[in-house]
């Protein structure tokens, strides 16, 4: 970990625009990051001693864990999800969605009588806490990549475990949302040892962050 720079790893896409737009309005610019046709992986502000890259949203809390960047910013979901060694120390409220279990409606039954069920998701460790932890249901829980609607219309599964923005895809294809199992959004998480090391200068973000939202 290089002390003098903060470096901080971004989700790609929707979620490191809305981030770096809010920074902006708290002072923390970087103009190297507006040129869309940069190849560039590091993006540095000299002056204010920071660095960003952009990542998977998945591999954010591993760049955070290891000290490879010092703040991330990333959905609740992939916290939960990577289960990282990472402080979660705001929540900056965008990208607010839900993660539920959805099914066809007939499907809530089989949540009552802890019935052993198929439940798909791209989640599976939220899904197992979910169900393993809280509910004390067994399930068989089985890992999809794209659409997990699929996965009750094709008869893969009972049910799914999915983020909900509007439920409108959910809808559209049949599937209501059955249980709620925790709200999302945005968080920005530390790591550890930059939290003792650097925490003045992380902490004054966080302050004026918070000011900010």
């Amino acid at each position: 970990m290089n002390n003098c720079y903060l470096t901080f790893a971004l989700g790609k896409g929707r979620l490191a625009n809305r981030t770096m737009e809010l920074f902006e309005e708290i002072g923390i610019t970087c103009e190297e990051m507006k040129d869309k046709n940069t190849r560039k992986l590091i993006f540095v502000n000299e002056e204010l001693k920071l660095k960003f890259f952009l990542s998977k949203g998945p591999d954010v809390p591993t760049y955070v864990e290891y000290g490879a960047a010092d703040i991330g910013v990333v959905g609740r979901d992939t916290i939960l999800e990577e289960n990282r060694n990472v402080y979660e120390v705001l929540d900056l409220k965008y990208g607010a969605c839900r993660m539920c279990v959805c099914g066809p409606k007939e499907a809530s039954e089989l949540l009552k009588h802890h019935e052993r069920i198929r439940v798909a998701s791209k989640y599976p460790n939220i899904a197992k806490d979910y169900f393993y932890n809280r509910k004390h249901q067994t399930v068989d829980i089985i890992k999809l990549n794209g659409s997990v609607e699929l996965g009750p219309i094709v008869g893969l599964s009972d049910v799914i475990v999915d983020i909900v923005e509007t439920g409108s895809t959910l809808r559209e294809n049949g599937l209501d949302v059955l249980e709620e199992v925790c709200p999302l959004s945005a968080r920005m998480i530390v790591n550890p040892v930059s939290m003792q090391l650097e925490s003045e200068r992380i902490m004054s973000i966080v302050k004026k962050l918070k000011e900010h939202i």
